[in-house]
C-alpha cells in the first residue's frame, strides 16, 4: 500500500527540490514544429552569437576526451560503434565512454555539472540547458567551434531553442513528441480496430474487460504519462498552453476537469490503476510482462521510443503507430520539443576535438549511418538526408514523428521537466498517484499541482 503524502509535505518537497535546482544546477529524459521548437528559455534572446574562434582539430598529438550518454542497449551498441569509427578516423584521439540506463543518471550528471567534473561531451536533455546552465556557465558555446561543427545543417529555430544569452549550449539531436502506440494483436483478440479517437478508446475499455478479462487494458500509463495526457486534453479543450511566459495558464477548476478526465479512464477500464502498475513490480512499462504479452495493449510515449517498446513484445504481437486524437477539443493539444542535445562541457581542454566528434556523429556519413535513427529522426539536414537516401530510418519512428509534428501546436515550457516536478518523488507523481489511490480528491490534487508548478516557475 502506498503511504499517503500529505499536502503540506508535498509543498515542502517541491520547494526544497526547486531550491536544490537553483543551488546545484539540477534538472530533468519531441506550422506545429515551429511553434514548439522556438519555445526557448526566456534568457535565450539576449546577446549576439560568438564568432568561430578558428580552432583546428589536433591530428598529431595523443589526446583523450570523455563522453557520456544514457539509453538502452541498442543506443549503447550503436554509439560505441560510431565512436570506434571516429577513433579510427582520428587515431590520436582516444574517447573514454560513460553510459548507463536512465534511472539515477540525472542525479549523477547533476552532481558532475555542479562540481565541474562532467565529461567533455555529453548527451543532455533539452531542459538541462536551463536547469544546469541558465547563465551559460556549464556548457561550451558551440558557436565558437562552428568551423568544425557544421551548424548550418540545423534550422535557426532549433538552434535558438538551445541558446542562452547568445551562447549555443547544445546542438539538437531530434524533435520529439508524444503519441499512442498500440498492440494491434490484442485489439484484434477483442474484436476491435486500434483506436482512432478518444471515443474509440473509451469504448474499448469495457470490451477488453468483458472479452479478455480483468487484467487486459487498452492502455497503460504511469504518473508522468498521465500528466502529459492530461495536458494534451486540457490544451485541446481550452485552447491555451499549459505554461506560457513562465506563468501557469490554467485555473484550479480547469485542472480539476483534467484530473477527472484521467480518473474517467480508470473508471472505464481503459487504464490500470497506479496500484495495479506498482503490483506488477516492473521498473518501466517496456519491462512489464503485461506489456510484453499484450495484456496492456497501448502506451502513450515519445515517438522516438518505438523500437524499445516494440522490441520488448513477445513474438507474434503486432506493434503499430496510433493517431493523435482530434476529438478532445477544438484545438490540437500537445507539444513537441528538442528531444536531447549533444553538448560540450565548459571546462573541456579539447573543444575542437569534442566538436569534431559531435560533427562526426551528426553530419558525417560514416557516423550517421551507424547511429541512423537510434536517437530519433535526425535534426541535422545532412544526417536526415543520409538516413533517407540509405533507408536507415526506423519506419515506425518516422511515421510517429511525422504525425506528432503535424498535429501539436503548443510550446513546451523548459521547466516542465524540472526534477521537482518530473522525478519519481516529484509533484507529478505525487498528484497522479494520490488521485489514483484516493489520497487526494481532484480539488486538493489540483491545488497541490498548481502550487508545485508555480513554486518551480518562480525559482
Amino acid at each position: 500500500m502506498r503511504k499517503s503524502i500529505k499536502k503540506i509535505a508535498s509543498l515542502v518537497l517541491a520547494s526544497a527540490m526547486a531550491l536544490s535546482l537553483t543551488a546545484c544546477g539540477g534538472g530533468s529524459d519531441n506550422a506545429a514544429t515551429t511553434a514548439a521548437a522556438t519555445q526557448a528559455p526566456a534568457e535565450t534572446t539576449a546577446g549576439e552569437p560568438a564568432a568561430a574562434e578558428g580552432l583546428t582539430v589536433n591530428t598529431a598529438d595523443p589526446i583523450t576526451i570523455t563522453m557520456s550518454w544514457w539509453g538502452g542497449d541498442g543506443r549503447h551498441e550503436a554509439t560505441m560503434k560510431a565512436v570506434e569509427a571516429f577513433m579510427a578516423k582520428y587515431p590520436n584521439i582516444k574517447v573514454e565512454m560513460q553510459y548507463a540506463a536512465w534511472t539515477g543518471w540525472e542525479d549523477k550528471m547533476s552532481a558532475s555539472f555542479a562540481t565541474s567534473t562532467a565529461p567533455d561531451v555529453n548527451q543532455i536533455n533539452w531542459n538541462w540547458i536551463t536547469s544546469f546552465s541558465s547563465d551559460g556557465s556549464a556548457f561550451y558555446d558551440l558557436n565558437k567551434v562552428s568551423d568544425i561543427l557544421d551548424l548550418t545543417q540545423f534550422s535557426e529555430d532549433k538552434l535558438n531553442a538551445c541558446t542562452v544569452a547568445g551562447e549555443l549550449q547544445g546542438v539538437p539531436v531530434a524533435m520529439t513528441g508524444r503519441i499512442f502506440y498500440w498492440n494491434k494483436s490484442t485489439f484484434a483478440k477483442a474484436g476491435l480496430e486500434t483506436p482512432k479517437s478518444l471515443a474509440d478508446l473509451m469504448a474499448a475499455g469495457p470490451i477488453f474487460q468483458e472479452k479478455l478479462g480483468d487484467e487486459y487494458y487498452p492502455l497503460a500509463m504511469n504518473e508522468y504519462d498521465r500528466t502529459i495526457l492530461m495536458i494534451f486534453y486540457l490544451e485541446s479543450k481550452y485552447g491555451k498552453a499549459w505554461v506560457e511566459n513562465n506563468a501557469l495558464q490554467y485555473t484550479q477548476e480547469e485542472i480539476v476537469d483534467g484530473l477527472n478526465f484521467i480518473t474517467s479512464l480508470e473508471e472505464a477500464h481503459v487504464i490500470p490503476t497506479i496500484k495495479s502498475l506498482a503490483n506488477d513490480g516492473a521498473e518501466s512499462l517496456d519491462k512489464n510482462p503485461k506489456w510484453m504479452d499484450g495484456r496492456y495493449a497501448g502506451i502513450f510515449e515519445w515517438d522516438s521510443s518505438a523500437s524499445k517498446f516494440e522490441g520488448a513484445l513477445n513474438d507474434g504481437e503486432e506493434f503499430v503507430v496510433g493517431e493523435e486524437f482530434t476529438d478532445m477539443g477544438d484545438s490540437k493539444g500537445g507539444f513537441a520539443k528538442v528531444s536531447m542535445c549533444w553538448a560540450i562541457s565548459e571546462n573541456t581542454e579539447h573543444p575542437a576535438e569534442c566538436a569534431a566528434l559531435i560533427n562526426f556523429l551528426m553530419n558525417e556519413e560514416e557516423g550517421v549511418k551507424i547511429l541512423a535513427s537510434e536517437r530519433g529522426i535526425p535534426a541535422s539536414a545532412a544526417g536526415l538526408k543520409i538516413c533517407q537516401d540509405n533507408g536507415l530510418l526506423n519506419e515506425k519512428v518516422a511515421e510517429a514523428n511525422g504525425k506528432v509534428l503535424a498535429h501539436v501546436e503548443f510550446p513546451l515550457d523548459p521547466k516542465f521537466e524540472a526534477a521537482a516536478l518530473k522525478n519519481s518523488d516529484g509533484i507529478y507523481y505525487d498528484v497522479m498517484a494520490g488521485v489514483s489511490y484516493g489520497d487526494y480528491d481532484a480539488e486538493e490534487a489540483a491545488e497541490i499541482l498548481i502550487e508545485g508548478v508555480e513554486d518551480v516557475l518562480n525559482k
